[in-house]
């Protein structure tokens, strides 16, 4: 049973999810579907299977309604009209703590995850600024590189921040 919830009022525009809010379809805001997976704890795997699998039942749920299929380019991906999000669409991210990396400031760790191919967020979204030692970390990169590349360049990524923290935290006597 889906459940929408609206803020706006306007007619066609909602976001769909499962009773856990671990799958999302948000209708007609940036993108005009975005689909979610996500979930609590480190299990990677789990949250982009739920996806993939996600992902083909809306496919063919629209083509059953409509004759219509989503439109997949083999190369750059699926194509939709938010320019941020052109080629394959995914962003893959997660919320990790990062005290030796803020001790640091923000300037170092978007230096960090440049060279990494990753882009840093505060846990407020993508214009809500920074809050604590808490950031949510993706993928940069959209276009050009397959959904199982973009989910492992974020994976290595965090991993390496991850034990970069460790070493900064010990510079910092934070433990």
């Amino acid at each position: 049973k889906a459940v929408v919830s609206t803020q706006s009022g306007h007619y066609g525009r909602g976001i769909y999810h499962n009773k856990d809010k671990t799958f999302l379809v948000w209708v007609n805001e940036e993108d005009q579907t975005r689909i979610i997976s996500m979930q609590k704890g480190g299990d990677v795997k789990e949250v982009f299977s739920r996806l993939a699998s996600g992902i083909e039942a809306v496919g063919k749920s629209v083509k059953d309604a409509s004759g219509k299929e989503f439109l997949i380019d083999p190369k750059y991906g699926y194509m939709h009209s938010c320019p941020t999000n052109l080629g394959t669409g995914m962003r893959a991210s997660v919320h990790v703590d990062l005290p030796g990396w803020t001790k640091e400031g923000p300037g170092k760790l978007e230096a960090r995850c440049e060279q990494l191919n990753l882009q840093p967020r505060g846990t407020r979204g993508e214009s809500g600024g920074q809050t604590g030692i808490t950031y949510d970390i993706s993928n940069k990169h959209r276009l050009g590189y397959s959904e199982v590349e973009l989910v492992q360049c974020m994976i290595d990524g965090v991993n390496r921040l991850f034990l970069e923290d460790l070493v900064l935290q010990k510079k910092h006597n934070m433990f």
